[in-house]
């Protein structure tokens, strides 16, 4: 008897075991479902759940090509305004995220990713600037941009920064200047403004507005020598005959930038202009660099590397 009674209790103990982490497991389950979050086992990172694409978001941007835009370019640098040429090239792409880079193949793991390169290049005197920024943006506009680089070559010298999104925003910098030098730096989330641009092609209705802290553009950053950190800016979303302005204004910088966009989908982005302070001492003052549409072509550019394409440059007026 004696023994029956333990074989007993012990089932009990079992039974009550299991119950109990029965319902943990039910619990966590609805803390997961509460926060719509799933674990990416191969990447080892969480992944907010995926917001709807629309078929004519997938008919644009998933026909093998990439958009390639040309703008004029009127650019502020060290007090005086210089003539140059830049481009925007929207591609979507799959990601993996736990590398940080463009997947080689396939895989359910991969993010699609809408990214954006930008470049500019512009003459200061003799020497001249080609300045580049990227950014790779969730196809699915549900997480912050999963990377941002940028680069300026130019005859003083390099600059390169990176961000990575992981646990926190991971910022790698160089620079040839002392005092900027190498800075590995990790930063809390928010808005980035370089991810920005990519929204506006994906939703821009969703675009924040009102009060709110902005890690500027990472060109602005390095070339104004500003301390990488978010910055107290306003938002604001005006729509008119048809393009609607995206504004963001940063009062403790005195800098302002404006992106016009179409309204309609599929949203593409015409102009733009940037005030600040350009120059140094006496030479500092306030000027307004512009970005004005001058053509765009849908292209599977990467397979255009013959020479025999080079006229599609002049289709650019590039």
């Amino acid at each position: 008897m004696k023994t029956y009674f333990r074989f007993e209790a012990l089932a009990c103990c079992l039974v009550l075991i299991a119950s109990q982490f029965t319902a943990c497991s039910e619990k966590k389950k609805d803390n997961a479902n509460e926060v719509a979050m799933v674990t990416d086992k191969t990447n080892a990172i969480a992944v907010p759940s995926k917001r709807a694409v629309s078929e004519d978001f997938k008919k644009y941007w998933y026909a093998g090509e990439a958009e390639i835009t040309s703008y004029r370019l009127q650019q502020a640098r060290y007090g005086e305004m210089r003539e140059g040429t830049a481009a925007l090239i929207f591609v979507t792409e799959p990601f993996v995220a736990y590398k940080q880079v463009k997947a080689d193949q396939s895989n359910a793991t991969n993010i699609p990713v809408l990214k954006l390169n930008s470049t500019k290049n512009y003459l200061t005197g003799i020497y001249p600037y080609s300045i580049m920024s990227s950014s790779f943006y969730p196809v699915h506009d549900n997480s912050h941009a999963l990377k941002v680089s940028f680069s300026s070559q130019e005859w003083c010298g390099q600059v390169y920064a990176q961000l990575n999104n992981r646990e926190q925003f991971e910022v790698l910098s160089h620079s040839y200047f002392e005092s900027e030098g190498d800075q590995d730096l990790e930063l809390g989330k928010t808005f980035l403004e370089n991810e920005l641009w990519n929204k506006i092609r994906i939703a821009p209705e969703t675009l924040p507005t009102g009060s709110l802290e902005v890690i500027p553009s990472f060109e602005y950053i390095r070339l104004s020598h500003k301390e990488f950190k978010g910055y107290t800016a306003s938002a604001s979303l005006i729509e008119e005959n048809g393009e609607t302005t995206y504004e963001i204004n940063y009062p403790e910088l005195k800098r302002s930038l404006k992106i016009n966009f179409t309204t309609s989908f599929p949203h593409t982005i015409e102009s733009w202009s940037e005030s600040f302070t350009s120059g140094y001492g006496a030479n500092a003052k306030t000027l307004t660099s512009t970005g004005t549409k001058i053509n765009r072509i849908k292209s599977p550019y990467w397979q255009k590397n013959s020479n025999r394409f080079l006229p599609l440059r002049d289709t650019l007026g590039l």
